[in-house]
C-alpha cells in the first residue's frame, strides 16, 4: 500500500508535495508524461511513472493501491478550456476504478471569494487578461462539484499568489481570497499533505495563506 499518486508530480507544486510527504515518510508515486526529464524525483519512498491525466486507463492503471491523489497539472499546449474538465473527469473516472478516494486538486485563487464574498476573478478591479484560462480551472472544478459518486475530493490554493523564493515555514492558515496574500510553494505542500494524511475538508475549495 502506497501513501499517495501525485500527479503533476514534475511541476512546482508537485514537486514539493512529493518533497513534503517524503519529509514525513510516506510512499509517493509521482506521474510526470516524460520520466527522463524528472529522473531527480526518484528517491527512497519515490516511484517515478510514466502517465497522462487525461488518461483515465492509466490512471486506473497506476492508482490502484494508493490511499489518496493529488493532482497539480498544468498544460500550456493544449486548449485550457478542454484540458482541465477534461481532466477532471479522467480522475474521477480512473480513481473510482481504482477504489482511491481521496482527491486533493491544485486550482487558482481567482475562483476564491474575497472578504465580501464576491469571487476574486468578479471583483472591480481583478486584472481580466488571464480570464479564459481561470474560467477553464472553474470548469474543471464544476466536474467535482457535479460528481456525486465515491471520491471525497477537496479543491486547494493559495489565497492569492505564490512566492516563489520564500521557503517552508510549515505554517498556514485557511482564509478567504486576497490578491495580495503570498504562500510559498512549500507551504502549500504542507497543507495538502496534511489533507492527504488526515482529510479535514470535504468537496469544497479552500484557500491557504501564510499562517
Amino acid at each position: 500500500m502506497n501513501d499517495v499518486i501525485v500527479f503533476g508530480g514534475g511541476g512546482s507544486a508537485g514537486r514539493t508535495v512529493v518533497e513534503e510527504s517524503r519529509r514525513r515518510g510516506l510512499t509517493v508515486t509521482a506521474v510526470v508524461r516524460d520520466p527522463a526529464r524528472h529522473a531527480d524525483l526518484a528517491a527512497d519512498g519515490v516511484t517515478l511513472a510514466q502517465g497522462d491525466v487525461l488518461d483515465a486507463e492509466r490512471i486506473a492503471e497506476l492508482a490502484p493501491g494508493h490511499r489518496s491523489a493529488v493532482a497539480a497539472v498544468y498544460d500550456g499546449l493544449s486548449d485550457a478550456g478542454t484540458f482541465y474538465p477534461a481532466a477532471s473527469r479522467a480522475l474521477l473516472s480512473g480513481l473510482s476504478r481504482a477504489e482511491v478516494g481521496r482527491l486533493v486538486v491544485v486550482t487558482l485563487s481567482s475562483l476564491l471569494p474575497g472578504a465580501d464574498g464576491v469571487p476574486l476573478l468578479d471583483s472591480s478591479d481583478y486584472p481580466q487578461e488571464h480570464r479564459g484560462f481561470i474560467l477553464a480551472h472553474r470548469a474543471g472544478v464544476e466536474v467535482l462539484q457535479a460528481h456525486s459518486g465515491d471520491i471525497d475530493w477537496l479543491a486547494i490554493s493559495p489565497t492569492g499568489d505564490f512566492d516563489r523564493q520564500a521557503g517552508r515555514s510549515g505554517k498556514y492558515r485557511v482564509s478567504h481570497g486576497d490578491a495580495a496574500a503570498r504562500l510559498s510553494y512549500a507551504d502549500l505542500a504542507v497543507a495538502i499533505v496534511d489533507e492527504v494524511a488526515t482529510p479535514r475538508h470535504h468537496r469544497v475549495h479552500i484557500g491557504i495563506d501564510a499562517g
